[in-house]
Parts: C-alpha cells; structure tokens; sequence
C-alpha cells in the first residue's frame, strides 16, 4: 500500500463514527473523536487546523482495532485505560467503577466541610477517586481508603501514587479491619436494585464489576450498614457523606433520621436528582421535644 493511500484524520474520524452509530453507541461521534484523539494524540485546535493530515497505517490499524472492541460496548475508559475526574487523571479497568460527574458532587459537598488536618475514610473506594480527590485539595491528616476487592485496591494504589498523595489502602468487609475514628466517612456505595442490573447498558451490566453496582432487593443493603456502623468510626459531629440513586433520598434521609444524625441534607445533582445525603453524628446531643 502507497502513501498516497492512508486515510486522512477527518476520513479515519468518519469512519469511526459511521461504525459506532451503526452498532448503536449512544455517543459516536464523540467516542470516534476521543479514540482518534488517544491513537494520534492529536488535540482539536490541530485537527481542525490540518485534518487532511494522513495517518499512518499503524495509527489507522490501532484505532480501527479499537473502534471494533467498542463496537461490543466496551467502555471507551476501558479502552483508553483512562478517566478524568475532579480535573485529575486517574486508571480505570475492569475491576473498578468508572468515575462518573455525577459523584464530583459527593466530592464538592464533602470538601466544603472538610478543613486541613482532618481525618478521613472513603468507604467502597473502588478507584480511589474519591479518596484521591479530597487528599490532593485539602492537607490531611490522614486519608484511608477501604474496599473488599483486592483487584480494585490495585487500581487505587495506582491512583494514589499518580496523583501524588498521601493515603492508606485498606482491604476489608466494609468496617471489619477499621479501627480508628475520623472526622467525615464518605461513600458511593453499590445502591443499584438488583432487579435493574440487567436493564443497564451493555458497558455497564457487561463491563462494569457487578459487586461494586448491586446494592439488594431495594438497593439499600450498604446504606443500612453504613448509617448503622459509621457512628461507631466517627468522631464527635463528625460527618457521613454519601452518594445516593435519584429514587433513595428520603429513604436514605429516614435512616438518618432513625439512628439519631442531625444537621441531615440532601442535596440535588444537576438534572435536579437527589444524588448526595449527609448527616453529622454526636454521641451525647440534647434531644429537642
């Protein structure tokens, strides 16, 4: 094959999104682009300057490779191996939920409470990217993150160690090795309905760690146990943050409520859905008649 015959940046872009959209990606022309992007880590300024540019056949062979592996709805972060989140980079793979804008929220209400110095546990911590988030904007004391799989603590000490912070990994069945107190416990915990798994999308139900997704027959098992066990690991008005489905709000504000939090809020995400619920615990408060 000549020169001559190599595909131009906006051919190659073409065709990727004429491929996605006929395998019913929801966001072709973007996945194409980010794809393009990654293969030939070209930024759009240069693309839009120069999209006659000829790739050469090996940039054409990866990304074709790539197109047809999202054609099966693997997700694009699974392909590029990368998220970004908060304004950070962080691995993603297999075993660990993508970070999603939707939990930047839980992380944006926790920093406006959280102050230097204080202590905190990142229930569930999957990619680290919460736990990561707070320990690169505020200066902690002490960050420790805790997970059950052994495989997604791979990914957050890769996390950790990219973003350059400070924070400890800790493997365990939610509290069962946690022994301190700390001043906020944050959490997007599993909070699917098991009945509405299989009616995700395919990168999610397929891709996606189904341990990190399942949250029982109402979706509420991990809120239960977390509401329950938390007041035991949190200081004095210390806080309980947590990431919540569209659906649980009052639900999960009830619980609150039930094992004796106070200053409780729920707070909506852009599309006006409830998405993040706190509450502060304090061993000995005066009970209001």
């Amino acid at each position: 094959m000549k020169a001559d015959d190599r595909n131009t940046l906006e051919q190659l872009w073409k065709t990727g999104e004429r491929e996605l959209e006929e395998a019913g990606c929801e966001e072709a022309k973007l996945d194409a682009w980010y794809l393009l992007e990654f293969v030939t880590h070209i930024s759009r300024a240069l693309y839009f300057c120069d999209k006659k540019k000829q790739v050469s056949f090996e940039e054409e062979r990866c990304y074709l490779e790539l197109i047809e592996k999202r054609k099966r709805h693997i997700p694009l972060q699974h392909l590029t191996k990368e998220r970004e989140f908060m304004g950070l980079s962080f691995v993603v793979n297999q075993h660990v939920l993508i970070p999603r804008q939707d939990t930047e929220i839980l992380v944006e209400e926790a920093l406006s409470r959280l102050e230097n110095g204080m202590e905190v546990l990142d229930m569930c911590t999957g990619s680290g990217c919460i736990l990561v988030s707070l320990a690169h904007f505020r200066d902690l004391k002490k960050a420790v993150g805790v997970d059950i799989s052994k495989e997604a603590l791979v990914v957050a000490e890769e996390n950790v160690r990219r973003n350059r912070v400070e924070a400890v990994l800790l493997e365990s069945d939610l509290f069962e090795k946690v022994e301190e107190k700390f001043d906020m416990i944050v959490s997007n915990p599993p909070y699917i309905e098991r009945k509405e798994i299989e009616r995700l999308k395919p990168e999610v139900k397929e891709y996606e760690p189904r341990i990190a997704l399942d949250g029982g027959e109402d979706g509420l098992d991990f809120y239960r146990i977390l509401v329950d066990k938390s007041r035991e690991y949190l200081k004095e008005n210390g806080y309980l943050c947590l990431e919540i489905g569209y659906n649980q709000g009052e639900q999960v504000l009830k619980l609150l409520k039930e094992y004796g939090f106070f200053e409780i809020e729920l707070i909506k995400d852009l599309a006006k859905l409830d998405r993040v619920c706190i509450g502060r615990w304090r061993e000995m408060r005066e009970v209001l008649d």
